[in-house]
């Protein structure tokens, strides 16, 4: 049985397509989306932009595959969690509040991380842009365990599906900044080949501009957490003694998740490792394929840029809108299928050659099809949380999502080596199938309502305290 907070209910009456789109203007939302786009902005540049530098640079396909591997900070952050959701920081806390604090500091990390990956030449030393970028996944991750807190303690369930769409919206933005936006400032950035000399294609002086905008670029983020307010989060009583604190930090919040769904939690944690899975592996492999078919930075930028945007806004609103309507499971399922027959289109594209028309069109059916998901999934994992301990469980959820992807997408190099793309990206396909599974069974599965914490009431639309 479907829970009856992710399907609408039978009996109540039909809200207005325009009513349903209002609540994206709403205060909270807007300044969800800022945030959103905070969250979003570190992943591409330890990744895919990244990968299409370390490639230009000469790096080969299997060392980029293996060093995806710092995404697996995102898939431990659940590890550190706890300290998150229930330390403070000395002074800083007091300043700002919990999540607040927690946010600023992981983000002024950030910055710095990407200021000094900017300073090296993967072409000259490799260790130190691989040590920076472990930085920067690793206070990113930070980054979301606040912020996901920050969101799901920000509004009522009602709301969760409208703020994870902005949130997205944000974030896909974001992603588009800093890979279409980092290859365009690079390619403005550029020597002339006449001035450079023909015997010098790759300058490390560009990358470098590009990495110090996008060090800049996190400043938004940083001003809407300090002119935001803390959310009301359940209180938390004072622990006597380190085993008590640990008793609460670290044992309570998986204990009420366990307790809640006993060995239907398998199931579900299975669906949350392999949603993304087709994507997650096949991305890491985007770029160094863009590099290698022959497309400019100019020509992926623009692509991505104008078409990517279009489709991503397109996709998070629709999935967004679609889940308040229909129910997220249903949409769950509708991004799942997406997932895997976009990636088919990526092994259609390695049979073009430098085809630019064909690249628009699947970029945006790509991106079309990732917005639709990841709306559905973010309200689908905001749902499983207990409020009282939102920013330790939903880490665990995130967690789950990205630790086996990524672990598979380290050999993501070396595959392409031995097979080649085409047969890369059909494989990527057919790893979403099982997927397909999951999530029918998981839809039979009735959500519970946390016991310690009751669920919150459904209100007409507050401007909330985030």
């Amino acid at each position: 049985m479907t829970d009856p907070t992710l399907a609408p209910a039978p009996n109540e009456p039909k809200v207005s397509w325009l009513q349903t789109l209002k609540i994206y203007a709403e205060p909270a939302s807007l300044r969800m989306l800022s945030l959103g786009f905070s969250a979003g902005l570190p992943l591409l540049l330890v990744f895919g932009t990244l990968s299409f530098w370390l490639r230009e640079a000469g790096i080969d396909r299997t060392t980029i595959g293996f060093l995806s591997w710092v995404g697996l900070a995102y898939g431990f952050k659940w590890v550190w969690s706890p300290l998150v959701d229930r330390m403070p920081i000395p002074l800083l806390t007091r300043a700002l509040g919990r999540r607040r604090s927690w946010l600023v500091l992981s983000q002024v990390v950030i910055m710095v991380a990407l200021v000094c990956m900017s300073m090296t030449d993967p072409q000259v030393s490799l260790a130190p842009v691989v040590w920076c970028a472990v930085a920067v996944a690793f206070a990113s991750a930070t980054q979301d365990i606040a912020l996901d807190a920050f969101r799901i303690e920000s509004a009522d369930v009602q709301h969760q599906a409208a703020l994870a769409a902005t949130y997205q919206t944000g974030y896909r933005l974001a992603m588009i900044w800093s890979g279409a936006g980092a290859l365009w400032i690079a390619a403005r950035a550029e020597v002339p080949a006449a001035v450079a000399g023909a015997a010098a294609p790759y300058q490390h002086g560009p990358w470098q501009i590009a990495y110090l905008v996008m060090g800049l670029s996190m400043l938004p983020g940083v001003l809407t957490v300090l002119l935001s307010r803390e959310p009301v989060a359940a209180p938390i009583a004072p622990s006597k003694g380190v085993r008590q604190w640990l008793q609460a930090a670290l044992i309570a919040p998986f204990a009420d998740f366990f307790k809640r769904y006993r060995w239907q939690a398998a199931l579900i944690l299975g669906l949350i490792a392999c949603y993304r899975i087709s994507d997650v592996v096949m991305g890491i492999m985007a770029n160094p394929f863009y590099v290698d078919m022959g497309f400019s930075k100019d020509e992926v930028a623009a692509v991505t840029k104008v078409y990517g945007v279009i489709m991503t806004l397109v996709g998070a609103f629709v999935g967004g809108a679609l889940a308040l309507r229909m129910g997220v499971m249903r949409v769950l399922m509708l991004g799942a299928v997406l997932s895997a027959v976009t990636n088919l289109l990526f092994a259609w594209l390695s049979t073009r050659g430098h085809d630019v028309t064909a690249l628009i069109w699947v970029v945006s059916a790509d991106n079309l099809a990732s917005g639709i998901a990841s709306s559905a999934f973010i309200a689908y994992l905001s749902s499983l949380t207990n409020v009282q301990y939102s920013a330790t469980q939903y880490a665990l959820f995130s967690s789950m999502m990205l630790l086996l992807p990524k672990f598979v997408a380290g050999f993501s190099g070396k595959y392409v080596d031995a097979f080649g793309y085409a047969d890369f990206f059909n494989s990527t396909a057919l790893l979403g199938l099982p997927v397909l599974l999951l999530v029918w069974l998981a839809s039979r599965v009735r959500t519970q309502a946390p016991t310690s914490t009751p669920t919150p009431t459904p209100t007409p639309m507050p401007p909330s305290a985030d």
